[in-house]
């Protein structure tokens, strides 16, 4: 007999706490959060294709670095991977920033170039060459003394070899 009026009891104080506690949710503004928000920027679709420059086959495992920058100041790098056909995408790259895009695959020259973020979809294909030779000025004096000539043209660069030493300069015997 006291069971019963107990439990009849204890449902009645639960509904009454449930009802309670859903008036006072409903009674939060929403529109306030814990931290602020700032809704992001609308943000572009960017495909990056790195194939081989001779043969125009894709490059798998290149990396894909996006340097956006705001001055002179470099906001952070972004890298990823080229996927088995050669492609790269990112979606997070705000519209209307600059960015700096470089590639670089093992046995190829590494790419760089600065471009304006302004469509909501970008495409481009990255041409990689293999690395050339490299210049030197050295190897320009080389060859000019091997062939007798100077870089400047036919004027001897170096004294020759009769030349007569300097007055006080020690002599050699001649044997």
């Amino acid at each position: 007999m006291f069971h019963r009026p107990f439990v009849r009891f204890s449902v009645l104080v639960a509904g009454f706490a449930l009802a309670v506690s859903a008036l006072h949710a409903g009674a939060q503004d929403n529109s306030r959060r814990g931290r602020k928000y700032k809704v992001p920027p609308p943000s572009s679709r960017i495909e990056v294709t790195v194939v081989r420059d001779a043969n125009g086959k894709p490059i798998e495992s290149a990396a894909v670095i996006f340097h956006p920058v705001e001055g002179d100041s470099d906001k952070g790098v972004m890298e990823l991977k080229t996927n088995q056909d050669g492609k790269a995408i990112i979606d997070v790259i705000p519209i209307g920033d600059t960015v700096r895009l470089q590639v670089i695959a093992k046995g190829f020259q590494t790419y760089g170039e600065d471009f304006k973020n302004d469509k909501e979809s970008m495409s481009m294909e990255i041409r990689m060459k293999r690395p050339g030779g490299q210049y030197s000025i050295y190897k320009q004096k080389a060859e000019a003394e091997n062939s007798g000539k100077t870089p400047e043209g036919d004027k001897s660069a170096s004294p020759s070899k009769e030349a007569t030493p300097p007055a006080g300069a020690p002599t050699q015997p001649k044997p």
